[in-house]
Order: C-alpha cells, then sequence, then structure tokens
C-alpha cells in the first residue's frame, strides 16, 4: 500500500512564459501537477492578483494555493516542482524575489518539521534585512516565510483556514489575521474580465 502525504503548494507568475501570460501559466501548471503519476491536486483557491515582493520589484503576481495528496518525500517533491519551474521557463540565476516565469513553493508536507525544529525557529527569525540575500542549502518545512506572506495566506486560506503550523499552533486563518494592512494593500482575486490583464 502507497503511503500518501497532504501538502501545500503555493503558485505564482509574473512573467509570460513563450505565447501564454501568468495567468494562463498557473492554468497550464494546474494541469501539469494534476496529472503528475505520484501527485494529484485535492483543493485550488482562486487566482488572486497581487504585487511583487519586495514593492516595485517587478510587475504584479498572479498566486494560487493548492491542496495536494502525494507519494513523493519532501525533497523529491521540491524536486519535481522545480522540475516543472524549468519546464516552463523559469530561470533560478537572476536571484532571490526576482520576477519569474513561475514560482512553485512547497509550503508544507504533513505536519513534517525539516530539517528540525531549531534550523526552522533560525529561519523563521531570519532579520528582514538577511532575507533577500541569504537562502538555506536544504529544505525548511513549513516554508519559513509563509507567516508573512499575505500572497500565500490569503490564498490558501480560502481551501484550508484551519490548517494549523506544526512549530507555531497558528491557524492559517490566524496568521492571515495577523498581518498589517500594508502586507495586503493590492491584493484581490482576479475576475474573468481581469484574466486580460496579465497578457
Amino acid at each position: 500500500m502507497v503511503n500518501l502525504s497532504s501538502g501545500i503548494v503555493a503558485l505564482g507568475a509574473n512573467l509570460p512564459a513563450s505565447a501564454q501570460g501568468p495567468v494562463d501559466t498557473l492554468h497550464e501548471t494546474v494541469g501539469i501537477l494534476h496529472a503528475e503519476p505520484e501527485i494529484s491536486i485535492t483543493a485550488l483557491s482562486r487566482f488572486w492578483r497581487t504585487p511583487a515582493y519586495p514593492p516595485g520589484s517587478g510587475p504584479d503576481f498572479a498566486n494560487a494555493a493548492a491542496l495536494i495528496r502525494t507519494s513523493l518525500p519532501a525533497d523529491a517533491l521540491l524536486a519535481r516542482l522545480h522540475a516543472i519551474e524549468a519546464e516552463a521557463g523559469r530561470d533560478r540565476s537572476t536571484g532571490r524575489w526576482s520576477a519569474r516565469v513561475l514560482d512553485l513553493d512547497l509550503i508544507a508536507l504533513d505536519g513534517q518539521i525539516l530539517p528540525d525544529e531549531t534550523t526552522l525557529r533560525h529561519w523563521i527569525g531570519l532579520a528582514p534585512q538577511d532575507q533577500g540575500r541569504v537562502a538555506p542549502d536544504r529544505l525548511i518545512l513549513p516554508h519559513p516565510r509563509m507567516q508573512d506572506r499575505g500572497f500565500v495566506l490569503a490564498p490558501l486560506a480560502e481551501i484550508a483556514p484551519g490548517w494549523r503550523h506544526p512549530l507555531t499552533g497558528r491557524s492559517v486563518a490566524e496568521m492571515l489575521a495577523a498581518l498589517g494592512a500594508d502586507d495586503l494593500a493590492g491584493m484581490r482575486p482576479l475576475e474573468a474580465g481581469d484574466l486580460g490583464a496579465f497578457a
């Protein structure tokens, strides 16, 4: 019997890929993920329009959150997400927080804390001035910035408001409510008439 894990993946894009815009890229990526033999999407948020982070660093993003079931261990799942990014044309050499064709972040997998609680606490507590210039050399779960990011929490709250962080115990709804107005400024769910704005 195959053991399945429950995970959270955040999706984002703010650059065109080939002849399609970011929203189309996310739609295509959802299909790719769901077609993977070892990954299935069990819930998907609406697509959201969110300002680039940090402010002024690029065009607005299209963002979403997905709940998945997978038979892959965390490292293999992350490698597959990175491969899907690369297939879409993602260039990871442009640095952190740069504009990108596709961004797939593994936010959480079951209640796993990786690699350990001490390391996770270190990266959660990283000073803001260091967050853009240093990156961990291994997978950290849950994602150490998830509690700070409206573009992760607002879509995620649509599909898993009661999910609780295994280290802090706070729910997605509680983490979202704790964000300031500046953290959510300019964010809104996309409506059908908005999709052309990203073309």
